[in-house]
């Protein structure tokens, strides 16, 4: 399966925006205080930055690719699941995530749309606790954002991956990695118009995404409308050995997209 990406693409994922989080703490939100009994664990959660933090741009410079960044401090306890919820969104979890002992301490990024101001909160369970991280984005029209190019473009795309090691470095006997996965997907919300006969466009989104290394989970993603069109996800996971990383993704129409990627000349 091809993989070539546009260099334009490209730079626009690959590029993180520089990250303010001490200017952009959570806010009072009436609408998290409806949602918190209806996300797991949102009820108990307390802010501990010892265990989870979530930066993000203060002010987004595109509400569609807003990034993210999820980060365990050393010495944290291992957490094996989070919800990523974004407040004021139409759909306001943002993604489930399950991960796997290679993944902590966990260092993630991801691009999310972003539809109003709003908090973003990461709510994180331990074996002992759940915890809160979040910052508050300005932003505003994320979820009904045009497409970036041609819809019936990227639809020809869809499905293509590209999986790269961005740098490693030992960890005791093995090698710790950084990665980056891009996966083709229009990622449509149902809230974008069509230019031409001005209807919404249905949405039709990556809703699972599970990514290992050999037999070994290092995560897994059930996503809904707030995952950005052609979705990027930058981790760090510790290397199992294995040679292969192999990526499953299902979108809402019931399409099924697999691919491997070789350890080995990457």
């Amino acid at each position: 399966m091809p993989h070539v990406f546009p260099a334009v693409l490209a730079a626009i994922l690959l590029c993180p925006a520089p990250v303010l989080a001490q200017d952009n703490p959570l806010v009072e939100s009436p609408a998290w205080e409806e949602l918190k009994g209806l996300v797991p664990s949102g009820e108990t959660a307390t802010e501990n930055s010892g265990v989870l933090l979530l930066d993000a741009p203060s002010r987004a410079s595109d509400p569609a690719f807003v990034p993210v960044h999820l980060t365990q401090p050393p010495g944290a306890p291992a957490i094996r699941a989070l919800t990523v919820v974004i407040d004021e969104n139409p759909a306001p979890v943002a993604a489930e995530i399950t991960l796997g002992p290679a993944m902590l301490p966990l260092d993630m990024e991801l691009r999310l749309r972003v539809n109003a101001y709003s908090n973003v909160r990461a709510i994180a369970v331990t074996d002992t606790a759940s915890v809160l991280a979040g910052r508050h984005v300005k932003a505003s029209g994320g979820c009904a954002a045009p497409a970036s190019k041609d819809l019936e473009a990227l639809r020809a795309e869809m499905g293509q991956m590209r999986f790269q090691i961005l740098s490693s470095e030992p960890e005791g006997t093995k090698m710790r990695h950084t990665a980056k996965l891009m996966l083709r997907h229009p990622n449509t919300t149902g809230f974008q118009r069509d230019q031409v006969t001005l209807l919404n466009i249905p949405a039709h989104f990556v809703d699972v995404l599970e990514v290992r290394q050999g037999d070994d989970l290092l995560f897994k993603i059930t996503a809904g409308i707030s995952i950005s069109e052609d979705p990027v996800f930058q981790f760090r996971f510790l290397d199992n050995g294995a040679e292969e990383i192999t990526v499953h993704a299902e979108d809402t129409d019931g399409n099924v997209f697999d691919q491997s990627f070789p350890m080995t000349g990457l």
